[in-house]
């Protein structure tokens, strides 16, 4: 599990947003990864991702790395920002704008 830990740590850190998620921003192969990449697409941003269902190791170590059961996950400049539920209350609420905002994050539409 350290070797996977490595990498998850290396891809949060290494775009300032980063999606863990069951399938690609092309074809996301669940409803909840479908609603984050709309959110983020909505909103213009940069983000990397990685597909969890390519790899048992990677679905299990990143509930693991963030204590989060569920997938998908969003991390913001290293830090784990939630799931779809959250990520979803806090677009509609425009805090995901604001914290992105926060991190110096570009975004090109806000509501």
């Amino acid at each position: 599990m350290t070797d996977i830990n490595s990498v998850i740590d290396a891809q949060v850190k290494s775009s300032d947003v980063f999606l863990y998620m069951k399938g690609s921003p092309d074809f996301p192969q669940c409803g909840f990864s479908g609603r984050v990449v709309q959110i983020l697409n909505y909103l213009g941003v940069d983000y990397q991702s990685a597909n969890v269902l390519e790899s048992q190791e990677l679905r299990e170590g990143i509930k693991a790395y963030a204590n989060w059961p569920t997938i998908p996950q969003l991390y913001i400049k290293g830090e784990f920002v939630g799931g779809a539920d959250i990520v979803t209350e806090m677009f509609q609420a425009g805090e995901l704008q604001s914290h992105l905002a926060e991190k110096g994050i570009q975004v090109t539409q806000t509501a």
